[in-house]
């Protein structure tokens, strides 16, 4: 068996960090490929080395002294070298660093250099061999990683039977210059070596043991997602919930490679497992019929009202062009006989909304349209739910029990998402109604 492991930035924020990560990859010969992201926070004074350098380039950019940034980013890094002895020269690769940003102040180079320098230490740490993402992993020019010349340059550079240290988040362009990946590019280093290598298991270590049903700011403790297929992961992340981005996924499920999101405080815990289909481990312990819960807040509804405009050949396609002319995409166009509505981010429409109104008036020649502000979405995710007869009604009247008012409802043919709409107000009341009833 061969993995993949990446470490998150909470994972690597000081030498008590590393420490634990030693302890983790010592514990497995076959965690073979470590990812690691910058040094993270601490705790809550602290600040993510990323985030730092950020304001570095901000600073540098405007001709302002970026001496103290650097120095609390210096000072992380000695800490850790200075705590577990190790050998390498900051002094040089500090004043590399700067020197590089004196001819050139690109921000992709210098955010990268946390990843770097943290990279540079972990494979002293755990004695494994260091490679620079910069060498290996190929960006096109429209900025999409490049799999075939990445894997050709992964195959080259793999040598050695030590284990392997790659700095997460960044590549490089054809012409040699680095490339950063979008926030969380660790998450998508790590899959794409897994693609590549067609390892066993994606292992994902961060500060938390798992994927929760929900929002752990909403309910109180909530339970860990032990098992979670591929598309019920993308409907959570897509509807709010803080889990990998589809950058981070898509390359491990090209090959069918399951994710295991784990703690590295807590690395015996199992953690969510990330699978294609869970058919098989749903045999052995029969899943919730809710895998999560999660939701966005901040829409409006646009409705277009007009006697039989549902059967009207053509209507919904000039609703949305006129919606496309602006830019807006849509969540979900919910329909009655006489009226067909809209449900759109209210940021988006909020500087086009006047004109919006008058051409959908033009366009359709509707008796009116009307606008419902301060609306909620919230999606009920579940494979599960597909053999349970009468979920839907379930969820609903369990608003309704709690008085609850539904705006809007979504439900695709696959039955594996349900999305209500509800004012804002009674978001969060709806989620732990939801939680309290199926749930616990």
């Amino acid at each position: 068996m061969i993995k993949v492991a990446k470490f998150g930035g909470s994972s690597v924020a000081n030498a008590t960090q590393f420490e634990k990560v030693k302890k983790i990859v010592d514990s497995d010969k076959s965690r073979k490929f470590i990812v690691t992201s910058a040094c993270g926070k601490s705790d809550k004074e602290d600040n993510k080395v990323t985030d730092l350098l950020y304001v570095a380039h901000a600073h540098l950019k405007y001709k302002l002294s970026a001496d103290d940034i650097f120095k609390l980013i210096e000072d992380k890094y000695y800490s850790i070298k200075e705590e577990l002895n190790l050998k390498i020269d900051l002094n040089t690769e500090f004043d590399k660093i700067k020197s590089d940003i004196k001819k050139s102040n690109d921000v992709d180079y210098l955010v990268s250099r946390g990843e770097y320098l943290t990279a540079l230490m972990l494979a002293e740490y755990l004695d494994a061999e260091f490679i620079d993402a910069r060498d290996v992993f190929k960006f096109n020019y429209d900025g999409v990683i490049n799999m075939e010349l990445t894997g050709i340059a992964l195959h080259n550079a793999i040598n050695t039977d030590k284990k392997i240290v790659f700095p997460g988040f960044y590549g490089s362009m054809p012409d040699g210059k680095i490339k950063v990946m979008s926030r969380g590019g660790s998450d998508i280093t790590g899959a794409i070596l897994a693609n590549i290598f067609d390892v066993d298991l994606y292992e994902n270590f961060t500060d938390v043991s798992g994927i929760l049903v929900c929002d752990p700011r909403i309910v109180d403790n909530p339970h860990r997602i032990k098992n979670i297929t591929y598309n019920e992961l993308r409907e959570m992340s897509y509807m709010g919930a803080n889990v990998l981005h589809d950058e981070a996924v898509f390359p491990a499920r090209d090959k069918n490679i399951p994710i295991n999101i784990k703690n590295t405080n807590d690395p015996e815990n199992e953690g969510t497992m990330i699978l294609e289909s869970c058919d098989e481990v749903d045999k052995v312990e029969k899943p919730y019929a809710i895998t999560g819960i999660t939701g966005k807040k901040d829409f409006s509804v646009i409705t277009c009202i007009k006697s039989h405009i549902s059967s009207e050949v053509g209507s919904l396609k000039k609703i949305l062009e006129v919606f496309e002319k602006y830019g807006i995409s849509i969540e979900s166009c919910p329909s009655s006989i006489d009226s067909v509505s809209v449900v759109v981010e209210t940021e988006k429409i909020k500087e086009y909304l006047y004109e919006i109104v008058s051409k959908l008036k033009d366009e359709l020649d509707c008796d009116d349209v009307h606008i419902t502000e301060g609306i909620s979405l919230i999606a009920v995710v579940g494979r599960a739910m597909v053999n349970k007869k009468g979920m839907s009604g379930k969820i609903f009247a369990t608003l309704g029990e709690n008085d609850i008012n539904i705006k809007t409802i979504s439900q695709g043919t696959d039955e594996i998402c349900i999305v209500v709409g509800v004012e804002t107000k009674d978001f969060e009341k709806a989620i732990r109604c939801i939680y309290n009833k199926f749930i616990v």
